[in-house]
């Protein structure tokens, strides 16, 4: 894995669910995949308890973080995670990964054809992309070049913490996010479950 390196840094007040705080936006050159994925830093993750900041892998969900589609968990696992990295101190990774890297228009296709009754996974399939297309090679570039080696992953999501433990970095936690579960949802988290081997406990 070739080495990014840190581009900018920028002060930027935000607001965002219950939390309002100024965070620190992080930009890098030589990404993996070219995008322009972003760290936005929180708290004070060199305080973090034991030197180990949290951090979150957060793809792209304009439907879901902008829009506050339900069909989705997307937007209030955002907030959950700006408000849990706050006060612990760590990392949310906002990676360009649009509908698990597949894209936005690509995504919204995939959204008619789940209307017709294909889960998320197969709606992917049916368009002719990867159930799940996303490579986090870029997310641990970009957490070796902010000088993280050792961290505890906020996800459900145990491909995310695997693939980082491939890329030599130490997941030393990983900590669950809670189940943000609707009527709207209710079908799209049990794909997640089902077929990605989400840790998601649903009930009846």
């Amino acid at each position: 894995m070739s080495h990014a390196t840190v581009r900018t840094r920028v002060t930027l007040p935000i607001r965002l669910g219950e939390v309002e705080t100024v965070a620190e936006v992080v930009t890098f050159d030589g990404l993996a995949d070219g995008l322009e994925h972003l760290a936005i830093v929180l708290g004070r993750p060199e305080e973090a308890p034991g030197g180990v900041p949290l951090v979150r892998l957060h793809s792209e969900c304009l439907t879901g973080d902008v829009l506050g589609s339900r069909r989705c968990d997307c937007g209030p696992q955002l907030h959950e995670a700006v408000d849990r990295i706050e006060a612990r101190g760590g990392y949310l990774l906002y990676l360009r990964q649009e509908g698990r890297g597949i894209g936005l228009y690509a995504k919204l296709d995939a959204y008619r054809l789940q209307e017709a009754g294909l889960d998320t996974y197969d709606a992917n399939l049916a368009l002719g992309y990867a159930a799940d297309a996303r490579d986090y090679t870029a997310a641990a570039q970009m957490l070796r070049a902010l000088g993280v080696q050792r961290l505890a992953l906020l996800t459900n999501n145990p491909d995310k913490a695997a693939q980082l433990a491939a890329h030599g970095l130490d997941v030393a936690e990983r900590v669950p996010t809670a189940v943000h579960l609707t009527a709207s949802n209710r079908r799209y988290l049990t794909a997640k479950a089902d077929r990605g081997s989400h840790a998601l406990e649903l009930g009846a």
